[in-house]
């Protein structure tokens, strides 16, 4: 459904999975997928696809990231009555407000916006379903109903110090950045900045990638990342690894820019004064990911960016009210053949039933689950999985 998304952001497993790759020249798969939509775009050849017939049936998708949304456009051209609801003020979940615009310009996603409203999706904005709106309700005024609400409990680090001031979850540091750069009011929550300070950040994936990326535009002095497990090869065995997602050394034009990269690292804790971190106490580690003794050391901190990833969705609130299973890793527990949860009408797709993953699988979840929602409804569904 958006491939001038997945063109930009994917860290393209099929380039690593080319014949061609096996002579590290692969087919640049992804630039091509780029290029070609920006075209489409540039040219006029992407337009608007509304059905020719309504169904009748009404839809609501929670959530509007990039599963909420490639579900959304599908049900939307098969004649459903789609209803959106997002939470926050605009759409497009980690797309909008996670996502730097350094790495994607946010018009990328709201000509898609302005495409599926002239399909006939209609979004509904600061609508937190759970407590603005009653799941009960959703349900009651709805003929399906799809979970897309994405995998944001972050994973913590409970050692002491954490409570310190200047020490805060990457998600509570991106979306504020964001909203600067797109001129949204940030409410009424304190500023986080980088601005003048030394800035550790914790967590070696993409979102410590984003960080690192953001407080270098911010101004900040050193940006230093750790990450708990041993530094990778240089370069992959393709001979065992291919044609799989290799493990191996990654540089990204964010840490490219000037952060320090630490590996075998673990943060033992954090001290401060006056209530404000200034320090983070670290450790080295061995293969087995325990201290070695007498590697002790200390880094300069003025500001703390925890990026190691989501455990499941958020329980509270949606989820609680409305009583669905979950599996053994807090996730909305549903297959990916029916992608129905144990309430009948209530379907789940995307991080919010896989955890924490790519945004390609997202889409794929989204448009499998709007087939299976149509089938549900219709009895039968001309829609692909």
């Amino acid at each position: 459904n958006f491939p001038e998304v997945t063109g930009r952001i994917c860290p393209a497993p099929c380039e690593a999975s080319c014949t061609l790759n096996l002579e590290d020249v692969p087919v640049t798969i992804k630039t091509i997928e780029c290029t070609i939509a920006d075209k489409a775009w540039e040219e006029g050849w992407i337009q608007p696809q509304p059905p020719e017939e309504k169904t009748g049936k009404k839809v609501a998708i929670v959530g509007s990231g990039p599963a909420g949304l490639a579900a959304a456009q599908q049900l939307a051209r098969v004649g459903h009555e789609v209803h959106v609801y997002e939470k926050h003020a605009r759409a497009g979940g980690l797309l909008r407000y996670g996502i730097p615009d350094f790495k994607m310009e946010k018009q990328v996603v709201q000509r898609r916006i302005e495409q599926m409203e002239a399909e006939g999706v209609t979004f509904h904005y600061g609508v937190h379903v759970g407590h603005d709106l009653s799941a009960a309700e959703l349900e009651k005024s709805h003929d399906a109903v799809l979970l897309a609400g994405g995998s944001e409990k972050p994973r913590d680090l409970p050692v002491e110090g954490r409570d310190l001031d200047g020490v805060h979850f990457a998600m509570e540091y991106l979306p504020q950045q964001n909203r600067r750069v797109a001129g949204e009011p940030i409410g009424n929550l304190p500023p986080i900045l980088a601005e003048g300070k030394h800035v550790i950040v914790i967590g070696g994936g993409d979102t410590g990638s984003d960080c690192i990326g953001t407080a270098i535009r911010q101004g900040a002095l050193s940006v230093t990342q750790l990450e708990i497990l041993p530094k990778p090869p240089e370069k992959e065995d393709k001979a065992l690894t291919w044609p799989h997602w290799p493990l191996k050394l990654r540089t990204s034009t964010s840490q490219a820019e000037g952060a320090k990269r630490e590996w075998s690292v673990m943060t033992t804790g954090f001290s401060g004064k006056d209530g404000r971190v200034t320090t983070a106490h670290c450790v080295r580690v061995d293969e087995d990911l325990k201290p070695i003794k007498g590697t002790e050391f200390d880094l300069k901190a003025d500001l703390v960016l925890l990026a190691m990833g989501f455990v499941h969705p958020v329980h509270e609130g949606l989820l609680e009210s409305l009583g669905v299973e979950l599996d053994q890793r807090g996730n909305v527990k549903a297959n990916v053949l029916d992608y129905q949860t144990s309430r009948e009408k209530i379907f789940a797709a995307g991080d919010m039933r896989r955890g924490q993953s790519l945004v390609v699988w997202a889409i794929r979840e989204g448009r499998q689950a709007a087939r299976a929602i149509d089938e549900f409804l219709m009895g039968t569904s001309l829609l692909p999985r």
